[in-house]
């Protein structure tokens, strides 16, 4: 099943925007899922400048690439979580502001309900991101957490990202939540618990991305066939897994990526122990016809190696069609 393969701005945000058009489409790709930072997507801007969004366009047709996501992770962390100087080194100024925790999350939120309208304009329907989460640091469960404390966590979740789904409503978009660790919804069980807290609304689904499950020891492929419906985007990210060793552990012990001492690491796609074959096996049971992302991320080897590389592995697989009849139709 051929579906568009695109590559995930966010790590190559420190380059200007057309500058990584012109290698994308140089290695082959189709398009970009472009992150809302650095100069690819200004979600400001995109609303002031009647120009600005055109202008992107244009840019992107020069390079022969389209666009079927922007992601704002960045900011959406900021919605739910309990902001401090992490937060402010990748937030805008603007969102920022004096650093007070509730004037942050609630500035974030009227930027997520921004960069949905923002992505109308553009003329895409998806909205790739973090939720943050005011509950993840209890997750080692000590001190002991009420299961109050929980509760109050996702209606704080639903509270605050209801009335930016209804945004997202108002203009057709959908946003797809990355499960990952840091966030409401983390695992198979979160990701449950999260789409309960909002009533399991439409204009709420999954990016999903593999590389996060299998350092959880969760299997991708049945988390594709069990939440079918909720998956709207797909990011390939791998992850190498190094525990066994009585050393390194699955926490990974405060050591920066790549420091060989840590349990598991992000790694270049087709380098790790994400299980592919399967994964795209299950996209088409699915019948998931959506753009294929490569979010590359690799701090032990260089990235304009990495990202074409990645690429060919992607698109071997994802050109696998499903048999028009069965093998065993030629036995009778």
């Amino acid at each position: 099943m051929t579906r568009p393969v695109t590559l995930f701005t966010g790590q190559w945000a420190d380059l200007p925007f057309e500058e990584v058009c012109r290698l994308a489409s140089g290695w082959g790709y189709e398009g970009l899922e472009i992150a809302c930072w650095g100069d690819h997507f200004e979600v400001d801007k995109a609303l002031a400048d009647d120009g600005y969004v055109p202008r992107k366009l244009e840019t992107l047709a020069e390079h022969g690439l389209k666009v079927w996501a922007i992601s704002n992770h960045l900011v959406g962390q900021a919605v739910c979580d309990n902001p401090d100087e992490r937060h402010r080194a990748i937030l805008p100024e603007r969102i920022w502001g004096d650093g007070e925790p509730e004037g942050v999350r609630r500035r974030a939120a009227a930027e997520i309900m921004d960069t949905a309208r923002a992505a109308a304009r553009l003329g895409v329907d998806t909205v790739v991101g973090f939720t943050g989460s005011s509950i993840w640091h209890t997750v080692a469960m000590f001190p002991p957490t009420p299961e109050a404390m929980v509760e109050r966590g996702y209606a704080d979740f639903a509270e605050r990202w209801n009335p930016i789904l209804d945004v997202f409503d108002e203009v057709g978009v959908r946003f797809a939540h990355e499960v990952h660790p840091s966030e409401i919804a983390y695992d198979y069980w979160t990701t449950v618990r999260t789409l309960e807290a909002i009533g399991h609304r439409p204009a709420f689904g999954l990016n999903f991305d593999p590389s996060h499950f299998v350092w959880q020891e969760l299997d991708p492929v049945g988390f594709l066939l069990d939440f079918r419906d909720r998956i709207y985007h797909v990011d390939c990210k791998d992850t190498k897994v190094r525990t066994g060793d009585g050393r390194r552990g699955r926490l990974s012990s405060h050591l920066p990526w790549a420091d060989l001492r840590r349990g598991w690491d992000f790694i270049s796609t087709g380098r790790g122990d994400v299980p592919w074959e399967d994964v795209f096996r299950a996209l088409n049971t699915i019948g998931y016809t959506g753009p294929i992302s490569v979010e590359w991320e690799d701090a032990g080897m260089d990235r304009l190696q990495g990202a074409p590389e990645a690429l060919e592995f992607v698109r071997a697989l994802n050109t696998m069609e499903p048999p028009k009849t069965s093998f065993d139709s030629a036995f009778t």
